[in-house]
């Protein structure tokens, strides 16, 4: 019987599509299908850019998304302190590796949200409008992101890839050429969040000294330290409200 139902089933699906390709050829010979067609043209104005052309570069602006997160924003700092934190608790997989990334891409979007908005107004708006050109938009743009990473990069990491790119100093900050900008900011963040990282592992790891010590006093060599002093990890860290002093702390170090 489930033989059979199959081979009914399979004929009325065979059915079916005969039948919507007679309909579909019929129709095309009687009223024709509509014939899709793309042209280039000179743009007159940047509105008049076309839609190819906006589909590529909205392709490329979202596959170097990530790459942007990463290295041009407070990304780095954040999910690297996040990362500190979920080790130094000891909590193996709680929370979630996927529950930091957002959390982290939360507190990104709400640090660099000025950042972006004024790129936006100072670039992107004024040249959609025709106000001014392509080459003024993406140094307009590029300014409030460049003061971004300026301020928090030290000059001796900026002069570090200065140095090895063989770049002369730079007369003025908007004279920082990116490819010596961005990586030094990047490792400018890994040295900040390493510090906060490992302030962040001295409450807990005098917890896991005083644990162990306990532990050995009372002959408990077959106990795992780690099992018996997270609960108590954790109940520190709800009780000074860790969450809040992280969060806290982590905004205000890009002020």
């Amino acid at each position: 019987m489930t033989r059979r139902h199959h081979l009914r089933k399979a004929l009325l699906l065979f059915v079916a599509a005969s039948v919507f390709v007679v309909l579909l050829s019929a129709v095309g010979n009687a009223q024709g299908l509509p014939k899709i067609s793309i042209g280039v043209e000179p743009a007159k104005s940047p509105s008049d850019m076309s839609a190819g052309v906006q589909i590529l570069l909205l392709l490329t602006v979202l596959s170097l998304a990530p790459s942007i997160v990463i290295t041009m924003t407070s990304f780095t700092r954040i999910i690297v302190v996040l990362s500190f934190l979920k080790h130094a608790l000891g909590t193996q997989q709680m929370p979630p590796a996927q529950l930091l990334v957002g959390l982290a891409l939360i507190l990104t979007i709400f640090i660099m949200t000025p950042v972006f908005t004024t790129a936006y107004e100072q670039g992107l708006k004024p040249y959609t409008e025709g106000t001014i050109d392509r080459a003024t938009a993406i140094d307009r743009g590029l300014a409030p992101l460049r003061e971004f990473m300026l301020k928090q990069t030290r000059e001796k990491d900026l002069a570090l890839f200065m140095g090895l790119a063989h770049l002369p100093k730079p007369a003025a900050p908007n004279d920082v050429p990116l490819r010596a900008l961005v990586p030094g900011f990047v490792i400018s963040e890994l040295r900040v969040a390493f510090q906060i990282g490992f302030v962040l592992f001295i409450p807990f790891l005098i917890i896991d000294m005083v644990v162990a010590s306990v532990l050995m006093s009372m002959g408990m060599l077959m106990l795992p330290p780690i099992m018996v002093a997270m609960p108590f990890k954790i109940l520190l860290f709800v009780l000074v409200d860790g969450w809040y002093l992280i969060v806290q702390s982590l905004v205000a170090s890009f002020h």
